[in-house]
């Protein structure tokens, strides 16, 4: 991809090849998509050929260069490989033979995995509006010009982009195992300051200061001057232990009718139920104004402790604790669907309880490790951004001709 290298035609290196067949409807037949951003072809469908429309069904071979002509503007390039041989196309999927006296086909690949080469596409592409609905056209595609290095410099290219993508994949796989062990050790750690440690054991309906309490009935939602209401995945969707305050609703409701399901400072709340037994009774703690003109729904279950006895912050790791846990998939052993809890269930939960001081103690632990891990989470975020615009600047720096001989990528990400 050496801009020093002499401009070719397309159509020099590649030439259409089509191998169309009659659909059979007594034969099934594995068809193919392509992956934007050049992320090759993929199985899309697999279907008897009763179910096919088209007339004809158009065979790929291991090999062939292959486009979609609605979505070159995205980056759907590829190069067929041996799973894809034997697979089939529609007809807007374009496939070439590559000269490969003349060009690698994944050297091809390479080029047209840059987005400056899908810009191209695009203002090449013509036929409707919207955007998606342009196709680049062949003769199009055929004309364009591309750098050709002699073929072994071609191959050179090819394998170190494939060396430092591999570079990058290993960083981020590190990255990952490091904020995934990261969770690991706060999970061992609430399982050790509460299920491990031998603390007394007390229903939580002795720890509460009321029955728990569901929300507000539904309510549709309006668009505007309504008063806001939490949305389920408030709690069962937020990343932390507190209620995730920006997933909210606006409904029409009245002062005397919201009021018993204002939030108030220290709430902790349940979800009530769900399809997924790892969110039931998820726990959430609100932390602001006291009240709040914020209402919850009947999705979610409200809980107010008996300060004397437990802390609200501690409620809520009790809640995630393993012991409760094990309650909660035992509830879901008999429940067909959604699973749900009902307020007897929450208050039958049998929840470890120390004294008010060690409460304290733990929940600052706890809180403690879970910023460390918050932080790691944002450098993993930081430097999955970094690396992911590695590959574009690895793939210009290969148009440029400065890509061979450089020995590191990155080091301060690596």
């Amino acid at each position: 991809m050496n801009t020093s290298s002499p401009l070719v035609l397309l159509g020099e290196v590649l030439k259409p090849i089509s191998r169309p067949e009659s659909v059979d409807p007594e034969k099934t037949y594995k068809i193919l998509g392509a992956h934007w951003y050049a992320k090759g072809l993929y199985i899309k469908d697999i279907l008897p050929g009763s179910e096919i429309r088209a007339d004809k069904a158009y065979r790929v071979e291991e090999g062939d260069f292959v486009y979609n002509r609605l979505f070159a503007w995205k980056g759907s390039f590829a190069v067929a490989r041996k799973q894809d041989s034997g697979c089939y196309v529609s007809n807007e999927f374009p496939c070439f033979a590559v000269n490969r006296d003349r060009a690698d086909p994944l050297y091809l690949w390479k080029y047209f995995s840059r987005t400056s080469a899908w810009d191209e596409a695009l203002g090449l592409s013509t036929g409707g509006t919207p955007t998606s609905r342009n196709r680049l056209k062949e003769e199009k595609f055929l004309a364009l010009k591309v750098p050709l290095p002699p073929l072994s410099e071609q191959r050179r290219i090819v394998a170190r982009i494939e060396e430092l993508a591999a570079k990058i994949n290993e960083a981020r796989t590190l990255r990952q195992q490091a904020t995934q062990g990261a969770e690991v050790i706060v999970s061992r750690a609430t399982s050790r300051l509460l299920d491990e440690a031998g603390w007394p054991i007390h229903p939580l309906g002795e720890l509460l200061t009321e029955s728990p309490r569901n929300g507000l009935s539904p309510k549709p939602e309006i668009v505007s001057n309504g008063r806001p209401m939490l949305r389920i995945n408030a709690v069962s969707s937020s990343p932390s232990r507190f209620v995730d305050l920006t997933a909210i609703k606006l409904v029409e409701v009245s002062k005397e009718e919201a009021a018993p399901f204002e939030l108030r400072n220290n709430d902790v709340f349940i979800v009530r139920y769900n399809g997924d037994i790892n969110r039931v009774a998820k726990p959430g703690i609100y932390k602001g104004n006291d009240p709040c003109y914020s209402v919850y729904p009947d999705k979610l279950m409200r809980l107010r402790p008996d300060h004397s006895k437990m802390i609200p912050d501690f409620l809520v790791f009790a809640l995630s604790s393993r012991n409760v846990r094990e309650q909660v998939e035992e509830i879901g052993k008999t429940t067909a669907g959604n699973i749900g809890i009902s307020g007897g269930n929450a208050k039958s939960f049998r929840l470890p309880v120390p004294p008010l001081v060690e409460q304290c103690r733990i929940v600052a632990e706890l809180d403690a490790l879970q910023s460390q891990v918050d932080t790691l989470k944002t450098l993993q975020s930081e430097t999955a951004a970094e690396l992911d615009a590695l590959m574009p600047s690895i793939l210009d720096r290969a148009v440029k001709g400065d890509l061979l001989g450089k020995r590191s990528v990155a080091p301060n990400v690596l």
